[in-house]
């Protein structure tokens, strides 16, 4: 197996995360995505949507998308258990990496998308767009840190898909200059603790 990966895409870093705290170790090839080298012939018949990660298979086939990756290499890989051991177990944990995924990351990156310099030349930015994103982020935090309360990890006592989603959101959140709000209390303490993780580095 091979990963296609991109070192500061939010993405690739969440799967980084999950296979450091997993401790797996699988080759990367890394794909440029400032010079667009994953909108290439070549590699857009690994992914016709040009996104990473990209999770190649020993049969040459391809897996185009981190939560899709990241459960087929759960299903291979199920000790030590990063979506929970009991069906409820599982569930929570799912609803709560979707929360970290649709509510903060995807709305972090639709600020990062109408706002930040790198992306003016790109496509047409929204002043708009971007305060509805802010907003979205903002209830979303709310939710996840009620939901974190004084636990040590996102979805209980050990760290679950769910850290590694908020992790790369929070950590792009400061790439993209979208500051955490001090007031989250619980997230901010849970994103300190996280990042002294060697997982955090990967």
């Amino acid at each position: 197996m091979k990963i296609y990966d991109f070192v500061g895409a939010p993405n690739p870093k969440k799967l980084r995360v999950y296979l450091a705290e997993k401790g797996l170790q699988i080759p990367c090839e890394q794909v440029n995505i400032v010079t667009q080298e994953n909108r290439t012939p070549e590699f857009l018949k690994k992914n016709p949507l040009g996104g990473l990660p990209v999770l190649e298979l020993d049969d040459g086939s391809h897996l185009t998308e981190s939560l899709a990756i990241i459960e087929y290499l759960e299903d291979l890989h199920p000790t030590p258990p990063m979506i929970g051991t009991t069906p409820v177990e599982r569930a929570r944990v799912r609803e709560l990496e979707r929360i970290c995924e649709l509510g903060v990351l995807s709305s972090v990156a639709q600020v990062f998308q109408n706002t930040h310099p790198f992306m003016a030349g790109r496509l047409k930015q929204s002043p708009d767009a971007a305060e509805n994103a802010r907003n979205r982020l903002a209830a979303n935090l709310k939710v996840v840190d009620t939901k974190i309360g004084d636990r040590p990890f996102v979805a209980g006592s050990r760290p679950s898909i769910a850290d590694c989603t908020l992790f790369a959101a929070l950590e792009f959140a400061e790439f993209a200059q979208v500051p955490l709000d001090p007031a989250f209390k619980n997230i901010n303490r849970w994103y300190a603790g996280f990042k002294e993780r060697p997982s955090a580095q990967a």
